[in-house]
């Protein structure tokens, strides 16, 4: 609003006031889209290494990348949610998709679709750290200015924690999670019933159930689907993050209303990807998923801060285990320093309910680092799913860079040059970290595990290994033998089609001269989700087809469904066929789950509708 001061004064010059050429409402536009364009160059800048390097083969490069190729082919092929990954288990294949969640997977093939193969995870993991960075400053303009709060986006993006996910592990999921924790921590803990100018409303006169209804609980779902579409752990994290915030706020706020928004919100978010979750959460008996819980490098037991083993096998663990709880004793550091320094200087803001729960996750996620948070681990479902306790660093990332940012920035009645220094300074460290993670972090990828050779292996129809947690029950991925024909033909279903390698860590292979197929034969379509056989058989036998056995699958031989087909040590599909003609159809099925799933989605989706215009007549009148 203009000052009568400061237009008198313009009057009595004789000149005439200064106008911008740009106009008032594009002068705003420019200046609020200054924070958000400097998080955007940070976010560039903490990826500059890989633009000149190439991407930074982590962890679960391969697991990503090998994801992105099938689910673009099965886009190509009409598929536009697909469900088995066709290049697992060298071209047998597993349910892949089914279980781990779409939004990494469907981000890389729909970026592969437009980019070079190699830009693809450079590009990727820009855009999901600037997203990490733009959803804190979302989070931090609730309690500090514009220019603070960017550098707290800029903070978050540049923590430790990102950058070990980004370069050491990459592991896009999880880095995908990045921009939704703080989604959620600003839904649940903003209030949006009245503006700060507005006269205050007596408690008593604003009933609970109303109070729920302020226009959060649906972007609330929002954050906990996209918490949940990025990864599975971040979705279990998300759920708890709520709950305990909620909580917190609650006792804060002396009122029930949050309770009751943080339920609303995360059973509407987990109904929004019921599509996934229900089926994910309902095959699991169909898969031997315990696999990934049960490797000693990754239960929850080997991976207290700081832990040392004596098994030679997990000296590799140890290393990345001892990296992984210097970056959260540093992040802990700066959250609880930060912390301190914002209530020594009068920092913080007056009502407790927004900083309250933000202080208490650096202190809940350095107590869940230690043997003693065990019972802790057991007691809540699921969350020995998280089998890294410093996975919880994803949590803090945004709560470190808010204290961080109240701390070290002037107030407001710091002189301009303090400002620049500050900012300066800041900048320095973020590009030091940036050049650390480069050092300490950036896996160099051999000829075969960069993209370009992952690429020439896909195309050439080698496939590659699979995951272990996605096998059949019962199967042995290691027992799967590359270089299989589409199909097969023997006397017995138990045949061992291929030859062990002497090499370790290979897998058995398969070779024409081997004779232990007495007939082989190649599809007359192969696509990932539908496959078909017309041959002729010069005997009855069994058909092993190069793919694994799958509730989903269904089988249909000479125009007749065949059920209880034989088990196989490796997973393989064993189909009984007669002598003479055989015309094999093999299909993807809709399973209930599925369907069930759908409809929930479906249901949740008219639920928010709803929701929205209901909160927009109760909300509507008092912030109009």
């Amino acid at each position: 609003m203009k000052k009568e001061g400061s237009e008198n004064r313009h009057r009595g010059s004789g000149r005439l006031p200064q106008v911008s050429i740009l106009g008032p409402g594009r002068v705003a536009l420019w200046r609020g889209s200054v924070g958000p364009l400097v998080v955007c160059l940070a976010a560039l800048a903490a990826v500059s290494p890989q633009l000149v390097r190439g991407p930074s083969c982590g962890h679960d490069f391969d697991f990503h990348l090998v994801s992105w190729f099938d689910c673009l082919n099965s886009w190509r092929q009409g598929i536009l949610y697909p469900h088995w990954t066709a290049s697992a288990n060298f071209g047998a294949g597993e349910p892949r998709f089914v279980f781990y969640p779409p939004l990494t997977w469907m981000m890389g093939a729909a970026l592969g679709a437009v980019l070079p193969w190699t830009l693809v995870p450079v590009v990727l993991t820009f855009l999901l750290l600037a997203g990490t960075g733009l959803a804190a400053r979302a989070l931090a303009l609730e309690m500090l200015d514009d220019a603070p709060a960017t550098l707290a986006g800029c903070a978050a993006l540049f923590s430790g924690y990102a950058l070990f996910t980004a370069y050491e592990r990459a592991a896009f999921a999880e880095l995908a999670g990045g921009p939704f924790i703080p989604l959620v921590l600003l839904f649940i803990l903003r209030d949006r019933k009245a503006p700060a100018s507005a006269p205050a409303i007596p408690a008593p006169a604003i009933p609970v159930w109303r109070s729920v209804f302020d226009g959060s609980a649906g972007p609330l779902a929002l954050a906990i689907a996209g918490a949940w579409l990025s990864n599975p752990t971040v979705g279990v994290m998300a759920c708890y993050l709520l709950a305990a915030v909620a909580l917190a706020v609650a006792v804060t706020s002396r009122s029930w209303a949050p309770v009751l928004r943080g339920s609303a919100g995360a059973m509407l978010g987990m109904g929004l990807v019921a599509t996934y979750l229900l089926p994910a959460a309902w095959e699991r008996r169909w898969v031997d998923i315990l696999q990934v819980t049960n490797d000693p490098g990754q239960t929850l037991e080997n991976n207290w801060l700081f832990a040392v083993h004596a098994d030679p096998a997990l000296q590799d663990h140890d290393a990345v285990l001892r990296t992984a709880s210097i970056v959260a004793v540093a992040m802990i550091a700066v959250a609880l320093g930060g912390l301190l320094v914002s209530w020594l200087r009068g920092r913080l803001p007056g009502d407790p309910r927004w900083w309250v729960p933000l202080a208490l996750i650096p202190v809940a996620v350095l107590f869940l680092q230690f043997p003693a948070s065990r019972p802790i681990w057991n007691l809540l479902p699921e969350l020995r799913f998280l089998q890294f306790p410093w996975r919880w660093l994803l949590v803090l990332e945004a709560p470190m860079a808010v204290f961080f940012a109240s701390a070290v920035w002037p107030g407001n009645g710091a002189r301009l040059w303090r400002r620049i220094a500050v900012g300066a300074g800041c900048a320095g460290i973020f590009l030091g970290m940036t050049a650390f993670a480069e050092k300490a972090f950036f896996q160099v990828c051999d000829d075969e595990d960069a993209a370009a050779g992952m690429l020439q292996t896909y195309r050439a129809g080698e496939g590659f290994a699979g995951t272990g947690e996605y096998a059949p029950l019962g199967a042995d991925n290691s027992l799967v033998a590359a270089g299989l024909p589409f199909a097969c033909l023997v006397s017995d279903p138990a045949t061992v089609l291929g030859i062990a390698s002497e090499t370790p860590d290979s897998p058995p292979a398969w070779e024409p001269g081997q004779r232990s197929c007495a007939a082989t034969f190649e599809a007359t379509q192969n696509q990932a989700e539908h496959l078909r056989l017309a041959a002729s058989t010069p005997h009855a036998g069994f058909l092993i087809l190069r793919l694994r056995t799958y509730p989903a699958w269904r089988v249909r031989l000479n125009g007749r469904t065949i059920y209880d087909l034989p088990r196989r040590e490796d997973g393989l599909m064993a189909v009984p066929v007669p002598q003479g003609p055989v015309d094999l159809a093999v299909d993807w099925t809709t399973t209930p789950d599925v369907r069930a799933g759908r409809w929930l989605s479906g249901l949740a989706v008219l639920t928010i509708t709803a929701l929205c215009a209901l909160e927009r007549n109760l909300v509507g009148p008092r912030l109009s």
